[in-house]
């Protein structure tokens, strides 16, 4: 059985709450309910941290056992070079997600330090996006 997490950074815990209008009225909660359910051949993990030592520290966990690491980075993603070199680190293949398009959005938010360090980056396609990495991992 393949094992895959999906890693959520700071104010991913807000998603059903927070300007509905990018991210949707769902929680993540509930989501992950239902993608495990659609996908009960895989072990499928969530964590979720608003602090980047957290995070890093969980990449660094898991990244040589997994079979892959769906990650929203959230803010972090256009800032943090530690995350970026967590990343490099590791050999469990990494998909960076984003919910909205982050190319619709404020210019800073076109950059990804983590982008060069991942297998893809998938973006704008709303919860969706992290059924999308989940299938890349299935190719």
């Amino acid at each position: 059985m393949k094992k895959i997490i999906i890693i959520n950074g700071p104010n991913l815990n807000l998603i059903g709450k927070r300007e509905r209008t990018i991210y949707g009225k769902q929680s993540f909660e509930d989501f992950f309910s239902d993608l495990k359910k659609e996908n009960d051949t895989i072990d499928l993990i969530y964590f979720q941290s608003n602090v980047e030592g957290e995070l890093i520290n969980k990449l660094h966990e898991i990244g040589f056992e997994y079979d892959g690491i769906i990650f929203n980075a959230g803010g972090y993603t256009h800032t943090s070079v530690a995350i970026a070199d967590a990343i490099a680190g590791i050999t469990t293949p990494v998909v960076e997600v984003h919910i909205s398009n982050i190319y619709e959005r404020e210019e800073y938010r076109h950059i990804s330090m983590m982008a060069k360090n991942c297998k893809g980056v998938i973006t704008g396609f709303g919860l969706a996006s992290y059924q999308l990495a989940l299938a890349s991992f299935k190719m």
